[in-house]
């Protein structure tokens, strides 16, 4: 409902700023401002993008929790993708979720209303009870199909090889 309402919403809001921005200032200026902002913003996305990317890598290495920067990296996609809509309302929001301290606090408001039910991260211990006449399986109950070679030592020759009549080996 929440969605359906917003795409109803936004547009008519949208609308009726451009009526009174082109109304005050000019169509020319109007589209130069909408192209503007689409540029700045587009560069701004990247940068910060590049910034959220580096957190999510250094938050990977010291293997602590993730989901702040896989948060804060969704939520700069979603304002690039505001960037470029045209119009004055989605650039102010788009400009808005550009801020460190907006994000942060969309992203403690979210993380009130959602409830993580379990989080693991590296090797989980695995128990599993199976009937032993059952296929053998992997971890996760999957059939284990494979091929092997024999990397055993090769055997060695019990003989010389011969020689030929002008004293040149044979191989």
């Amino acid at each position: 409902m929440l969605l359906l309402f917003l795409f109803i919403v936004v547009p008519i809001i949208e609308i009726a700023l451009f009526i009174e921005v082109g109304g005050a200032i000019g169509l020319g200026w109007t589209l130069a401002i909408v192209l503007a902002t689409a540029v700045l913003g587009s560069w701004l996305v990247r940068q910060q993008g590049a910034m959220a990317l580096n957190d999510l890598r250094r938050s990977f290495e010291a293997l602590g929790d993730p989901t702040e920067p896989l948060a804060h990296g969704a939520m700069i996609l979603f304002s690039g993708a505001l960037l470029l809509t045209p119009g004055f309302f989605t650039d102010g929001v788009g400009f808005a979720l550009l801020l460190p301290p907006v994000r942060r606090w969309v992203f403690r408001k979210l993380r009130e209303r959602v409830r993580v039910q379990s989080f693991s991260m590296g090797t989980t211990e695995y128990r599993e009870t199976r009937d032993p006449f059952d296929e053998p399986r992997g971890r996760n109950g999957d059939v284990i199909d494979g091929e092997f070679e024999d990397v055993s030592a090769p055997k060695r020759p019990t003989h010389s090889p011969s020689k030929g009549p002008s004293g040149w080996t044979k191989h």
